[in-house]
This record gives structure tokens, sequence and C-alpha cells, in this order.
């Protein structure tokens, strides 16, 4: 798929993935709308991306919505539309995460990250297929970590919500491909990167703030949609964990939980819930 002239809606837009993706897209010559809850990070993200359109016809559009909520995203997307012309590339970027061990943490975290994660995920591909499958045409990408391969300790409400995105679009690849829609799912590699130091989305979500990380993996997703890669990875760590990591699960578990032997280990003079550091 070129993307000179196309329209990508981008959730989660305001910063982070979708914010690196939205600059890499406006430089090939598409239009961008980014949707995130709070309007005031969407004007300044708006803002920021102006520079970068060099094409007559470009446009940057904004809308404001919960990515939690179907009918707020429905509506958005269904507005975006309306101003900017159908839906060529959705990126599901929106998503978040809550670190502890599994006792420790509440129910509503659980459901909380399942709603952001992937509902959110969920709302915005639905909203936008139905267009996509009238035209025969599209590519979709949604966001999941190699959390989503492999299960770490202290992730375990972040967990499942990257592996049912990595379900739902496997499942979404085999059932579009006969309306030539491409689904994509993305696998971030530094699962430390993305939820160490977590700050709040305009949607509800928590961005993966390492820019330079960002942006390594916005230029890795413009690349697969345009090859029209099922499996984007933006580094040779998570390529090597998609290809072997039922494989390598194992391995894996006993370089997680070492850490976790030590500390219990050593006497504390309070207790620390903080899950180790050194996740893949």
């Amino acid at each position: 798929m070129r993307l000179l002239n196309k329209h990508v809606i981008i959730t989660g837009g305001s910063s982070g993935i979708g914010f690196a993706t939205a600059q890499r897209m406006l430089a090939r010559g598409a239009s961008v709308s980014l949707i995130a809850r709070n309007r005031i990070r969407l004007v300044e993200a708006a803002e920021r991306l102006q520079p970068l359109i060099n094409r007559a016809g470009q446009r940057i559009e904004i809308a404001t919505a919960d990515v939690r909520v179907r009918h707020d995203v429905s509506q958005a997307i269904a507005d975006l539309i309306q101003r900017a012309g159908p839906c060529d590339v959705l990126i599901a970027a929106a998503g978040g995460a809550q670190a502890g061990p599994f006792q420790q943490l509440d129910d509503q975290v659980f459901r909380d990250l399942m709603d952001l994660n992937y509902f959110g995920t969920l709302h915005a591909i639905r909203a936008v297929v139905p267009h996509m499958q009238n035209r025969r045409v599209g590519s979709i990408v949604a966001i999941s970590s190699v959390a989503g391969l492999v299960g770490a300790f202290g992730y375990s409400a972040y967990t499942p919500a990257k592996f049912a995105i990595r379900g739902l679009m496997e499942v979404l690849r085999q059932e579009l491909k006969a309306y030539n829609i491409t689904a994509s799912v993305v696998y971030p590699s530094d699962i430390q990167t993305e939820v160490g130091q977590p700050s709040s989305n305009g949607d509800g979500s928590v961005s993966y703030q390492q820019p330079i990380n960002a942006d390594r993996i916005a230029q890795a997703i413009v690349r697969g949609i345009l090859k029209r890669r099922f499996i984007i990875t933006a580094d040779a760590q998570s390529s090597w964990l998609v290809r072997v990591g039922n494989l390598a699960a194992p391995i894996l578990n006993r370089f997680f939980v070492r850490p976790v032997k030590r500390s219990q280990q050593q006497p504390k003079p309070h207790e620390d819930n903080t899950p180790p550091t050194g996740l893949v």
C-alpha cells in the first residue's frame, strides 16, 4: 500500500508510538487523524505536527474519545471519516500497563487493562472494518507487546490483554484477507521501557515514553504497512521472540524468576512489591 494521499487514523495519537507514527505518516504524504481523550493534548500534538505538512491536500484532524467506550470511538471515527475521507489505515496505538504481584492487584486493575488495551483496540477496529470491506481495501495495525508472546513476572494484568490482541489479529488476518484488508500486529520489545515510567495519554491510556524507541517502532510500522506484513517488529530481540517464543519460554521464565529468588533470600526492612527489572 502506498501512503501518499491516504487517510490514517491513530488512536492514542497524542503521544508515544501513536504520535511518532503520525510524524512518519505525514512525511510519506498521508493525512492523519488523531484520537485521544484529552483535547488539550490533542491540540498541542496537532500543532507540533503542522510543520510536517508538505503536500497540497494533506491535513491533520483530531477527535476526542475514550477508547474504552465503543460509542465514543465509533462516533469519533465516523466524524473523522466525514471530515477527511475514508479510513485507509488504522493504527490502534492506545494502551497502558500497571505492574504488580498477582495476589496484590485489585480485580479492577485486570478489568481496566483489558478494557483499555484489548477492548480499546477492538472498538476502533470494529468501527473501520465495515468501511474497509465496502471499499475492499485497507490496513489495520494493532499494538501488542513481547508480553503478548511470553508472560513475565509482575505483569499478570497487562499480559493477558496483549495476548488477546495477538489472538484477535491472528483471526482478522484470515477473515479480512478476502477483502484485501491487511491485518498487522506490532511487538515492541522492551516491556520495562513501555511500562517502567508511564505517562498518561489523553484517551485514558499510558504512552510508551522512550522517544528513540517510539520512533524506531513507528519506522517499523510504516515499513510493515508498505510491505503488507502481518508481524511487525523493530529489533532483533523481538523478532527472535516471535520466532522462538514458545520454545524459549522455560529459559526466559528462569531469567525472570532469578531476581525474585535473590530478593527473597535477602532480609528487607520493609516489603517491596516492585517487579524485577531486566525484563525482555
